[in-house]
């Protein structure tokens, strides 16, 4: 279903916001360590703050919603997440307003800045705004996410000067909440308070079942023969989007098997955004079946692909390895990616 979009007097709105904030130049005394939240008067949900320039490379305030948001922000501040990792892009679920040269902007969006009469000129002028989801091109804001953003952005102005005179302003009294707005309702009117809320402790990883096909197992125990192979197995967004009409543009996930000496791809299969385990599953048991060998070792990356292939891999006596580097696989994105980039211009 599609999602509504901005009526012209809620872009009117989030532009003059967006132009306001600008002329603040909060990032001349706010850096993006200094987090804060603004309450959605709408849902609840808390959207955590944070300004940009401080380095005067890039100049804008992203927003990022609820607990996954919160979470990929730690990762990308802690180091976790690099900004060299291809997947960075997918670790983000933000609002972001961000001020750039024209030749950053698209066509929609020119397009909307002349309908409304505004006239922007010079760098790192020009208002673009966007959504990031995990898994998801950035993209144009749902009414929703506009309506949001310019709460956002107002609540983040009253934050910015009150912090330029206090600069304690935003540190917590016991080390572990965060500065929030919140929006109470009194009849027709918002009150907003300052209060100190602790997040929602971060969702645990994600734990698959141990359900698998024991009959195709069983079979591929009798038929394929033990090899000295090892393997390297793994599963990454794919660097070149999906693009369906009328639809947000999305990262397909890629499964990659590949040999790990002689570093040659053995198998490769592309999965829509929303599949499930029994899909990734089923094409693993589907490659041991039409290969009829199994490895001795098989090594893994991230802690989701052990999870999956660990049920079949123990009843087929094949050993599992978490490791921090997966040259062979590694290699292999670095190349689509260059190319991805080169066919992009």
């Amino acid at each position: 279903m599609k999602e509504e979009t901005p009526s012209m007097e809620e872009w009117q709105r989030l532009y003059d916001v967006a132009r306001e904030f600008k002329k603040l130049g909060c990032w001349d005394w706010m850096c993006d360590g200094d987090l804060f939240g603004v309450q959605n008067p709408v849902d609840g949900e808390i959207g955590y703050c944070c300004i940009m320039g401080n380095l005067g490379k890039m100049f804008a305030i992203a927003v990022y919603p609820g607990e996954e948001g919160l979470g990929g922000y730690l990762k990308m501040q802690s180091g976790e997440v690099g900004e060299a990792d291809p997947d960075i892009l997918h670790y983000q679920k933000c609002l972001m307003a961000s001020f750039e040269d024209r030749d950053y902007l698209e066509k929609e969006d020119l397009q909307l800045i002349k309908r409304l009469g505004l006239k922007f000129r010079g760098r790192n002028e020009w208002p673009m705004f966007r959504s990031y989801r995990p898994g998801y091109v950035p993209w144009f804001l749902t009414r929703k996410e506009a309506l949001f953003l310019i709460t956002a952005i107002e609540q983040s102005m009253d934050v910015a000067l009150r912090f330029r005179e206090d600069e304690d302003l935003l540190t917590s009294p016991d080390g572990n909440k965060y500065l929030i707005r919140v929006a109470d309702k009194i009849e027709d009117r918002i009150l907003w308070e300052d209060r100190w809320i602790k997040p929602v402790p971060a969702e645990k990883a994600r734990v698959f079942d141990d359900q698998v096909d024991e009959v195709r197992i069983q079979r591929i125990k009798r038929e394929a023969v033990q090899t000295d192979a090892i393997l390297e197995i793994e599963m990454a967004f794919s660097p070149t989007p999906v693009w369906e009409k009328k639809e947000r543009p999305y990262f397909p996930r890629m499964l990659v098997i590949m040999d790990h000496r002689s570093m040659l791809v053995l198998d490769f299969y592309v999965f829509e955004i929303s599949s499930d385990v029994s899909e990734f599953r089923n094409h693993f048991l589907s490659f041991l079946e039409k290969n009829k060998a199994l490895p001795r070792e098989i090594l893994v990356k991230k802690d989701e692909t052990f999870q999956l292939i660990a049920p079949i891999a123990s009843l087929l006596k094949i050993h599992v390895r978490l490791s921090a580097e997966l040259v062979a696989f590694e290699e292999l994105r670095r190349s689509m990616f260059d190319s991805s980039r080169m066919r992009n211009g």
